[in-house]
């Protein structure tokens, strides 16, 4: 049923200039996935390499995310993503350096990706915490598909224009466009006017860290999905993230790769649009039986689909993501106490994160005994097995929105 109370937050401008930057950002990193991967296939050769510097930019999320959400609940989250955005602008630009200039070297490249990775751990918890900041309690849904649209809408045209520029000029170019959004990006959120967060003064990151667990482990609706995540995530990007340019490199080609990659952004954007006016009593629960369709570009991938075919998968999957993306945000940031928001959030990102390593940099000796095709089928049967189970939770059938 369409939404006759919530506002518009864009009329908001602490919420306007934060859409700007993230608009800005995510612009540059939508060729980004693309670009790198192709960068350290066409360098090196060697898709071991590519897992490397996919994983090296993970670990540090992994090591360091629950810092950053202590530190985005202590300080302001307009000075924390501002410095961010710089220091990521820095290291992005550095890698673009590396692959302009034809010196490529895997540790260097490496050594790039983690300090990006560094810089993320401290950024997501803040982007993920700060919204209820910026607009009022019954705009949430609307500001997180705002986000969803433009998060999603330039990755349509991203990865098939990642793709052309690959093949024309390598993707140097594209990893240094990225490296400029990142630079705008900070300038726009410096222009967001913040307080410190409500901390109790005189305690420590650890401390906050401890209250953040408990936060996370009281609330079971959420520790059950992150835990459900931590496995699927780990099989998704193994299978999407390191497989995929592989396969489609012998199969489909750099291009038609980015352009499958743009149906799935396509599929995410209109699951957003739809979500500004849709309202569902039971978000949460709506949201977790739709990505059980996350599966299935994998296992298109897998049989060998046609370009078509894998297409319309992915399409399918980025309606079930648009949609969990939306409802996951959204559910976070109605039923967390606000001053608990950055730090819960970096538990789900810790979760998450935590074997996506292991799916990176297994995926390959696992494709190389069984072959990579059959890894991918499996690996997406296994994706949306996992999805069902948080069903069986009562906290996530029964969640309320609104």
């Amino acid at each position: 049923m369409p939404s006759t109370q919530a506002g518009n937050p864009l009329r908001r401008t602490a919420f306007r200039w934060f859409f700007l930057g993230r608009l800005v950002s995510l612009l540059g990193g939508s060729m980004t996935s693309v670009a790198l991967a192709f960068a350290v296939l066409q360098a090196s050769g060697k898709a071991g390499d590519l897992a490397l510097a996919l994983a090296a930019s993970t670990v540090p999320l992994i090591l360091f995310v629950l810092v950053g959400g202590s530190v985005a609940d202590r300080f302001s989250k307009g000075r924390l993503l501002t410095l961010s955005n710089l220091g990521a602008g820095i290291t992005q630009g550095a890698v673009a350096v590396v692959l302009l200039t034809g010196n490529y070297d895997l540790r260097l490249v490496v050594a790039l990706e983690f300090l990006n990775g560094t810089l993320a751990a401290f950024t997501t918890p803040a982007l993920r915490g700060v919204l209820p900041e910026l607009v009022e309690p019954d705009e949430v849904q609307r500001a997180n598909s705002l986000l969803s649209t433009v998060r999603f809408g330039v990755r349509i045209l991203g990865p098939a224009v990642a793709g052309l520029l690959v093949v024309a000029a390598g993707g140097g170019w594209a990893i240094a466009v990225d490296a400029l959004s990142f630079v705008l990006a900070g300038l726009c959120m410096s222009r967001l006017d913040l307080p410190a967060k409500l901390v109790s003064q005189g305690t420590g990151l650890l401390r906050d860290m401890r209250d953040g667990w408990q936060e996370f482990r009281a609330t079971t609706w959420v520790w059950t999905i992150v835990a459900v995540f931590s496995a699927a995530n780990m099989i998704s990007v193994g299978v999407w993230a390191v497989l995929g340019p592989t396969i489609a490199l012998r199969t489909i080609g750099g291009s038609s790769w980015g352009l499958v990659l743009s149906v799935e952004a396509l599929g995410v954007l209109v699951m957003a649009v739809a979500m500004y006016r849709l309202v569902l009593r039971r978000l949460m629960f709506a949201g977790q039986l739709a990505i059980v369709a996350g599966g299935l570009p994998m296992v298109a991938l897998g049989l060998g689909a046609p370009v078509p075919w894998l297409a319309a998968a992915a399409f399918a999957a980025g309606l079930a993501s648009g949609l969990f993306g939306i409802a996951w945000e959204t559910s976070l940031q109605e039923h967390v106490p606000p001053h608990m928001l950055s730090r819960v959030t970096s538990y789900d990102d810790f979760g998450s994160y935590v074997a996506i390593p292991i799916g990176q940099l297994g995926v390959v000796p696992l494709a190389l005994v069984f072959g990579d095709s059959r890894v991918a089928l499996v690996g997406g049967v296994l994706f949306s097995a996992l999805m069902l189970l948080p069903l069986a939770s009562a906290s996530v059938r029964g969640l309320r929105h609104g």
